[in-house]
């Protein structure tokens, strides 16, 4: 192990998937790898993004369509970007007001858990107010290259309604989507934990779906580094890797539950209650202002299942997303450079060939609620079966 001691700027943003890393530095991981990491916590992802592209920091907890996009140069300067570990998959949910909830039961032919189901429901009610002259349903998502954005169309799309032209949707940083709930300037919003869960227990939301059950496999946070910074500094992102798998393991062990979730609840770190962060980490998650809970042990994975190993068909998926919503072309070229960002030959070089993903994984890497399997190999396939797009 080295121990010289190498000094680093992480900016992250106060979420749940931030947790291998916040951990990796609170629990010493780091600094057992020489690192001395400056944590930064950022508001909005076009912070963490710009002050990464420009070496402000030297490795962000990022959503990881911004990492795709980023390197193919879509939506901004085009920087090289690679994610050689995994922060989270999953951990997104659905929070609709109170009273698009109502709608959306009173429209329902079956049970609103099936995400098709409460698609074809939000048709109905989205019809309903277009014939009534209402004003489009706004829905909060994080950013336009984001998971948020992506699960969203998908699960809108899949029941009848064009995210461009039935309803609005308008970008808001995660720590805002409450309170833009509660002022009533959106109707809903795809946001990460724990800020699903602070507007159900303050009585302003309903959890409609956690994103598992939308995509049962979904990456949504990656570490991310510049391209150049990694083939510049290959020991010390060893080392970073390294430290970010242990704080995984730490994480995934129940045993470390209690203390993990209170170094999280820290104002400088997610800032949420301890329980709540609790809830979040075992995926018991209260999803009505009644008390109503839902459980899934898919709700979240930060290690378990594999998910601090980057996969390619990952990045492949969301590249998929990028052109079916018209925010890049279809290219051979552009396929293979999303792919590449997703690095898992430098997060097996740190930790150590890795073991099978368990069965029950869904076989193509993603496991969406509708549609065939995911070739990550055939864009064209997978867009082809799908009459709303650009």
């Amino acid at each position: 192990m080295s121990t010289s001691n190498t000094r680093l700027r992480i900016g992250f943003i106060p979420l749940a998937d931030a947790t291998a890393l916040l951990i990796a530095v609170d629990k010493g991981f780091a600094a057992a790898e020489g690192l001395d990491i400056d944590l930064v916590r950022e508001v909005s992802w076009s912070n963490v993004r710009d002050k990464l592209n420009i070496g402000l920091f030297d490795a962000a907890h990022l959503i990881a369509p911004v990492a795709i996009a980023s390197s193919l140069g879509l939506g901004h300067v085009k920087v090289p970007i690679v994610a050689p570990f995994g922060l989270g998959v999953n951990g997104n949910a659905i929070t609709v007001s109170p009273g698009l909830y109502a709608a959306i039961v009173a429209a329902a032919d079956g049970n609103i858990i099936d995400p098709m189901v409460s698609a074809r429901a939000l048709a109905r009610v989205v019809a309903n107010r277009k014939a009534k002259g209402e004003e489009p349903l706004t829905f909060g998502m994080t950013f336009p290259f984001s998971t948020h954005n992506y699960h969203l169309r998908f699960w809108m799309a899949a029941g009848g309604v064009d995210p461009d032209e039935d309803v609005r949707l308008v970008v808001l940083p995660p720590p805002y989507m409450v309170e833009s709930l509660a002022n009533r300037h959106v109707d809903g919003f795809c946001v990460g934990a724990p800020w699903n869960s602070v507007a159900v227990d303050l009585g302003i939301g309903f959890i409609l779906h956690f994103v598992s059950e939308i995509l049962s496999r979904a990456v949504e946070k990656v570490l991310g580094v510049r391209g150049r910074w990694a083939e510049e500094n290959p020991d010390v992102l060893v080392r970073l890797v390294r430290a970010h798998h242990r704080a995984a393991e730490f994480v995934e062990d129940p045993a470390n539950l209690d203390e993990v979730a209170a170094l999280l609840a820290a104002p400088n770190r997610i800032g949420a209650t301890a329980e709540v962060i609790r809830r979040t980490l075992v995926g018991r998650m209260k999803v009505a202002p009644d008390g109503t809970t839902r459980v899934s042990e898919r709700y979240l994975l930060i290690g378990r299942n594999g998910a601090a190993r980057p996969d390619p068909a990952q990045a492949a998926w969301l590249y998929a997303q990028m052109v079916r919503w018209g925010q890049a072309p279809l290219s051979d070229e552009f396929l293979a450079t999303a792919k590449a960002v997703f690095r898992p030959d430098l997060y097996d070089a740190a930790v150590g060939p890795a073991a099978p993903l368990p069965s029950s994984e869904p076989a193509d890497g993603i496991g969406a609620f509708t549609g065939p399997a995911f070739d990550p190999n055939d864009i064209g396939a997978h867009l082809a079966v799908w009459k709303i797009r650009r």
